[in-house]
């Protein structure tokens, strides 16, 4: 597999926003621990992704914030897969499990800015997108570069927490909103955030395990 990797462009961001370096340097304390921290509460929305990308027709596959690579071992062989993330931290362990697992449908793994890949035009069949979209700092300029890289007729899927609109829930994700920076994500993402208003109408919302915390979103190019 190749080891090449991009270097993501850098860009000035509204003080709210979590720009890329404070997505890097919040990446860099996690990667040693997110296997064990995050990997047993994301399980069941990661694998029902990846289960989806399996089903639909196409072989070549992006997955955008790959991370560490805790899907890359359950996709089929016949899926071809390029991973890209902004934290090296995070890339070096997913090569690692590469290597280790012998995962040679896995292509490339690549430093890149999701929001500016600069693939060709209609590179890939599959999008996906697993908890990534409340880290980037303009998930609509995410959206916008991901409709752009798959063909038509191809398929973009994310795997996020979007923000409950009302109770319990409601009020713990806003008191956790001023520390986004240093959990790099937003706990208060809106839905809407991501999706303007007439792709929202077109995407398809599967709410998943644990206890509707996580949302399969899929839309049809």
């Amino acid at each position: 597999m190749s080891h090449s990797t991009i270097s993501p462009q850098r860009r000035a961001e509204p003080a709210a926003a979590l720009d890329a370096e404070a997505v890097r340097r919040a990446y860099r304390r996690w990667a040693a621990v997110y296997d064990a921290v995050f990997g047993g509460v994301s399980a069941w929305g990661r694998r029902r992704a990846v289960a989806e990308v399996n089903r639909l027709p196409g072989s070549r596959v992006l997955e955008v914030g790959v991370g560490t690579g805790l899907a890359l071992p359950h996709y089929r062989p016949e899926k071809r897969i390029t991973g890209i993330d902004l934290s090296v931290d995070m890339l070096e362990r997913a090569r690692s499990r590469v290597e280790r697992e012998s995962l040679s449908n896995v292509t490339a793994l690549l430093e890149m800015d999701a929001e500016a890949t600069g693939f060709p035009d209609g590179s890939f069949d599959i999008a996906v997108g697993m908890f990534v979209a409340s880290v980037v700092p303009n998930p609509r300029r995410l959206l916008a570069e991901m409709k752009r890289v798959v063909r038509p007729g191809g398929h973009i899927l994310f795997v996020n927490h979007f923000a409950a609109e009302r109770g319990p829930r409601w009020w713990v994700e806003r008191a956790l909103a001023p520390a986004s920076r240093k959990l790099g994500w937003h706990p208060d993402f809106a839905l809407e955030a991501l999706f303007p208003e007439e792709d929202r109408a077109k995407a398809a919302l599967v709410p998943m395990h644990p206890f509707g915390l996580f949302t399969l979103a899929r839309l049809d190019i």
